[in-house]
Parts: C-alpha cells; structure tokens; sequence
C-alpha cells in the first residue's frame, strides 16, 4: 500500500527513534550516539548503535541497520505496511483507507488475520454447545479449568469433514484464503476439507493480539496426537511462542519454557504465569530476541526423556555467551507399578501440586551445572581412561566462561566429580580457555589487518570487484544523503557507470527521493532488508562536506576512470593485472 506524503512526515516526526528503540534496548549515551546490546543477534559487549540526529540505527557486529520503520519491521518481523500500521498507532495516528493501493499480499496477510479471528470464535462456540461435549469432557479429564481454557480462548474443531469451511464460506471467506491460512487441506480429488477435525483447539495468539495459528490435540487414541498450522503469510514457528501474550504480563522475574501448549495452559493454572511453549520446535534465535524484550533470565522445562534432554542441550548451547542467565529445571521420573516414567511439567503438576514445582523451580540448576553434569554422565569416571576423557570434554565446556572466577569454582566440582586434584584440573581449563583467547585473537587480527573485508557486502554475491571505484561510489551516495543540492537538478552519474550492482541500485533509488524528508523509509520498497543493512553501514562512515563540492568531483573522476579501465579493450592484460594488484594492495590485503 502507497501513504501519502503529509501522512508519513506525520508518522516520522512522531516516531523518534530513540523512544522507539529504547522499547527494546536498554540505550547508554556515548557521545552524540547511544549503544546497547543487539536485539538481532547474541552479544555481551554492545555494538548496535542508535543515531538521533540521523534517526538511524546501526550494527557493528551483526550489520543491520534503518531508520525506525526498518527497526519495527525487523524486530516485529512485519511488512512495511504493517510497521507502519504499528507506528501510527503507537503515535495514536489515524491510518489512511487501508484498502487503497495495498498490495495483494498485504490484502492477503490482513484477511487471514480476520479469517483466523473469525474461525477461533467459532471453534470458541463449538466448544461452549452442546457440539463440544467431547472435548469439554477431555478438558474435565486434564483437569483445565473452564475459566482457564476461556482466558486461552480454547475451542473445538467437530468431528466433520467440511464443518468449518461451511461455516467460513458462509461468512464470505473464499476457499482459497482457507486454503492461505492453513485451515483447510485440499486432497487428491481437488476437494477441500477442514485441517482440523475432533480436536481441542488453541489459538495461537501473537504478543500484538493477532491469531496467527493454531495448535491442537485429539482427544481420542487416533494420530498425530498433536497438529499445528503450517507456515502461512501471518504464522512462522520461529517467530511465535505460545502463550507469550499471557505471560508478558507476569510479575515473576523470568519465564519458563516448555515444550507443549498444555504444559504451558497448566502451569498458568498453578499460578506459573511466566510459562510459554516453542510450538514444537527447537528453540530459535528469533524465539530468543523475543523472550529478551521481556526478561533475562530463562529456566528450561523440557520433558526428562532423551528427546528433552536433547532439546536442553541445543537450548543451552544456543543461550551460551548471552545477556541471559540460564537455569534448568530437572523434572523428576515417577514411579508407576514399579517402573519409572518419564514426566512433563503437566504430569509433575498433577502429581506433585504446585508447592512441589515451586520448591524444584528455587532449586533449579543453572546452565553450567546441567551441562556439568550431562557430560559426567558420558564417562566411566572409575576408570583412568575415563577420567582422561571426562577432563578434556569439560575443559573446553568451562574454558567458554568469560569469568574467571566462574571458571575456577566449577573446575574445582568438575575435579570433585572426577577424583583429580583442583589444581590440575583448573590447569587444564585455563589451557583451553587460552587456545580459545588465542583463536579468537587471531581472528581478529586478521580481519583488522584486511580492511578489505570490512568494506564489502555481507552477501558474496553483492561483493565489490572494483574497490578503488566501489570507495567513491559510496563517497557519491554519502554526499547524496548529506547534502542532494550538490548534485543539481539533472544526474551527474548514471547508476550503471558504476562498477557496484548494489551501489548502483542504492544510487537509483536514492536520486528521485534525494528531497524526501521521510527518510531511508522511503526506499524501503525499493531494497531488501540486507540492501538497507549495507546502506546504514556505508552511511556511518565520515564524510566531510567542508569541501564537499571537489569531494563530489573526485568521486565521479575516480569512477569514471576506472570505468574506462573496465571498457578499454586495448589496454594490455599486464596492464590491467598490475592495477588490480595495486587496488588490492591499496585496501588491505586479497579480496573476497
């Protein structure tokens, strides 16, 4: 959808992008710019940098960077034109006539919203007639309290093949977006029938309000025993934690993930509001930057089976060298006729109540000590061999904390564990934590002795070939953000003398909105989110316009003589080499 432009000035001015930000991040001044941690990707040391007086923001680590809808749309995972929908709410205003100018997949993406809406009210309905006596009976058995399954918006889809399609149709839905929102499957006849049938239905509800999806469960013996919504224009698993929009709410000072929907229902009902589930999925990094707008500490609740301890691990792995501060929460096995199974958080609840969870929640071992112990249980730690194997292993384990004191207080456990002397044992975890200080020292040294690296696009496929002119070519849009009068009225370059692609285009879609006032905003359509990226990182790079006029002319001397290097059939191959051998040479080793 196209905004006017008086709407957007509006929306701009009204959407600082500090306040904007500072809802995310945790922002410190220094200097003119402010910094925290990166909200899109895992840091201790904060390289995201937000620039007022630019209305920009930047990654030095990770590379993204935009202006605030950019930011909207990268931390919300929306389209421009629901970041912008975001924005004018937030700034309490008015959005124009939605429907003018959108584009078919906008329209796409809001009538699935509305369908999924719609079909969570009638799956609502069906489970409070008498059309839900089954799955209220199942709900009975599971112990979910009526008021509980109503503040998650339960449902049931019948035991019919077509009963929500007719009913959805009948509200002037088309099959095509059932078939959009994942709600009807079509089989090999080419008929439609409902996804879901005889289920207890739970509403996937995202943390802006929206109904995205939807997770289910039988209620009989027949199989998958769990189904969800496949990936949809408003639905990625990755992106969406069930029961988030509930516990964002929470009093309590971290979140408990799970593994199922009903643990999670569950835990609510015992007074654990902060539990949230990954939609069957492993944990994931958006499913991170999520959870840390809302807490920094994070206990794991997966199920005590291989597949749980598996999931821990990964989870683990995933939290390591974060803000956060990790603890696991180890569900005990039950005995049941004279076996021990295995329990999730529903099963432990049931069983033990919830003074017993809370009493295993304040005892819950951090992610060091889980670790700790999954490598212990690997080895023979009565054999010598095994003793050996176990101090390798969990020397590099320990050598991956940044704190030094950390470092000797489990190495000194880990020692215990093993039957070694301490001092031994922290011998071996301060040798592998100096070859990991020493890796990373190398690598770092070798990118700051290629500079070259530094410059180019993240993406291989986008890099310079041409770096003395690729300089200038960035030179040229740095002058064309800062000051457009420079360049008159008609085009000193055409976007193909440069030796750029990617600069090229950035240059053609800057020229006719050089006057805009909205911004990089309004390039958005224009370039993908890795082109926005490389454009805030060019944009933060120095540029003088002291003498800003000569600066320009150099630009375009520079570019256009090595255009003519480029074209000059008859310049000796010798020639050519030399001067590329020069170009790598001038920017700091060999390119990539």
């Amino acid at each position: 959808m196209t905004f006017t432009q008086s709407f957007m000035d509006e929306l701009m001015a009204r959407s600082d992008i500090v306040d904007v930000v500072s809802g995310y991040v945790t922002l410190t001044r220094h200097g003119s710019n402010l910094f925290g941690l990166c909200p899109f990707h895992s840091e201790k040391t904060p390289s995201f940098s937000v620039a007022p007086d630019k209305q920009m923001y930047h990654c030095f680590g990770c590379k993204k960077g935009g202006d605030v809808i950019n930011f909207i749309m990268d931390i919300e995972g929306l389209t421009f034109p629901e970041a912008v929908r975001f924005l004018a709410k937030r700034a309490n205003i008015p959005m124009p006539e939605e429907n003018e100018g959108a584009s078919a997949a906008e329209r796409l993406r809001r009538r699935v919203l509305e369908l999924n809406r719609t079909a969570a009210r009638w799956y609502y309905d069906q489970l409070q007639g008498p059309q839900g006596q089954a799955v209220q009976a199942y709900l009975d058995k599971r112990q979910i309290r009526r008021g509980v399954a109503v503040r998650f918006g339960m449902g049931a889809s019948l035991d019919q093949w077509d009963a929500l399609l007719r009913a959805m149709t009948a509200q002037g839905f088309t099959k095509s977006e059932l078939l959009a929102a994942g709600l009807a499957v079509q089989g090999k006849s080419g008929n439609l029938y409902d996804k879901f049938r005889n289920r207890l239905m739970l509403p996937v509800i995202d943390i802006r309000g929206d109904v995205v999806g939807f997770g289910s469960r039988v209620i009989d013996k027949s199989e998958p025993k769990y189904m969800n919504s496949t990936e949809t224009p408003v639905y990625s698993k990755r992106r969406v934690l069930y029961g988030l929009n509930l516990a964002k709410k929470t009093k309590r000072p971290n979140m408990i993930l799970c593994e199922g929907n009903l643990d999670v229902v569950t835990l609510h009902q015992a007074g654990f509001d902060n539990a949230v589930a990954s939609m069957g999925t492993a944990l994931t990094t958006e499913q991170i930057r999520l959870l840390g707008r809302y807490t920094k500490e994070l206990v794991l609740c997966y199920d005590n089976d291989n597949a749980g301890q598996l999931a821990t691990q990964r989870a683990l792995e995933m939290l390591n060298n974060t803000e956060f501060t990790v603890r696991v929460l180890k569900l005990p096995r039950r005995l049941v006729d004279g076996e021990y199974v295995k329990q999730d958080a529903d099963d432990f609840i049931k069983f033990q109540g919830a003074p017993a969870f809370e009493r295993l929640l304040s005892g819950s071992e951090n992610g060091v000590e889980f670790r700790m112990s999954q490598v212990a249980a690997k080895y023979d730690l009565r054999s010598d061999q095994g003793r050996i194997e176990y101090t390798a292993e969990i020397s590099q384990v320990l050598s991956e904390l940044d704190n030094a004191v950390e470092r000797e207080v489990y190495a000194n456990r880990a020692a215990e564990a093993a039957g070694l002397s301490p001092d031994a044992m922290r011998q071996e975890v301060e040798r592998a934590a100096r070859k990991r200080r020493y890796s990373d020292r190398k690598k770092r040294e070798r990118q700051e002795l290629n500079p070259a690296l530094t410059v180019q696009p993240a993406a291989r496929g986008s890099r310079y070939a041409n770096l003395r002119s690729a300089m200038a070519e960035e030179g040229v849009i740095r002058l064309l953000h800062l000051d457009p009068t420079l360049f008159g009225d008609a085009m000193p370059l055409r976007p193909e003398e440069f030796s750029s692609p990617l600069l090229g285009k950035i240059y053609g879609a800057m020229w006719p909105r050089r006057y805009d006032r909205t911004g990089l905003s309004a390039l958005t359509g224009e370039l993908s989110g890795e082109e926005m990226s490389h454009l805030t990182t060019l944009l933060q790079k120095p540029e003088s316009t002291a003498n800003a006029p000569q600066a320009l002319a150099d630009y375009i001397r520079v570019i256009r003589e090595e255009q003519a290097k480029r074209d000059a059939s008859g310049l000796d191959p010798l020639l050519l080499a030399q001067e590329t051998f020069k170009d790598k040479k001038r920017y700091g080793g060999k390119r990539t």
